[in-house]
């Protein structure tokens, strides 16, 4: 086990809604996208969160089509939100407090744990800087079962070797509270969007809520 900070703890992050502040520019690219094929939805936004492509792509357009058009639908609108945050000023999906925080943990070990696709991993750690502070990160491409299994957590943990009892996530989605819940890990919930937690250890709006450091500072290896 590491022993960090006399600690012995480990940090876990979602990467949307989380690392960034992306569901309303998600919603947006995909109002571009399925505008483009004639399609409007109403509740667009309660139905996307949480939930991977393959799901929104069944669900949004069409259940029946074949994997590789899923997959093709899916993977055009992530170029298309990857091409609107390069577009975007950045300010605004900033999470408050995120980059101070991060930088006071530093000697605590932390991965990203994620559903979302490599690519868009990849484009938000770097356009935000955040990539030096996690040296290991998961997404759902790289195990059997996604969230709201606990697989990706699981295996972010065994990366930073340490036992998933000492490991704390923090989660946006009542999908990935359910996946860090199954995985037997301490539960943060980043209410960036307002959202409906079961089964979590402390609720936060964002990294400068100040229940945030003396939680995290009572917390024990088991």
């Amino acid at each position: 086990m590491n022993e960090v900070n006399g600690r012995g703890l480990a940090l876990i992050f979602d990467l949307d809604g989380v690392l960034v502040h992306s569901m309303p520019l998600h919603t947006a690219a995909w109002e571009r996208y399925l505008k483009n094929l004639n399609i409007h939805i109403e509740d667009l936004e309660r139905r996307m969160h949480g939930r991977r492509n393959s799901e929104l792509v069944r669900d949004l357009i069409d259940p029946g089509l074949p994997e590789n058009v899923v997959f093709e639908h899916g993977a055009a609108k992530e170029r298309l939100f990857r091409q609107m945050l390069l577009e975007s000023d950045l300010a605004q999906y900033r999470i408050p407090g995120l980059l101070e925080f991060l930088e006071r943990h530093r000697n605590l070990p932390k991965a990203v744990g994620s559903n979302a696709e490599p690519a868009n991993i990849d484009f938000v750690l770097d356009r935000f800087n955040l990539r030096p502070f996690f040296p290991v990160v998961v997404s759902g491409i790289e195990v059997r079962r996604p969230k709201p299994f606990p697989d990706i957590y699981l295996k972010a943990a065994s990366q930073l070797g340490v036992p998933p009892s000492n490991c704390v996530v923090f989660e946006d989605s009542p999908t990935g509270v359910e996946a860090a819940r199954a995985a037997g890990m301490r539960i943060v919930g980043v209410e960036t969007i307002p959202t409906e937690f079961h089964g979590i250890d402390l609720r936060i709006h964002d990294f400068l809520d100040p229940q945030l450091e003396p939680w995290l500072a009572a917390q024990h290896p088991i």
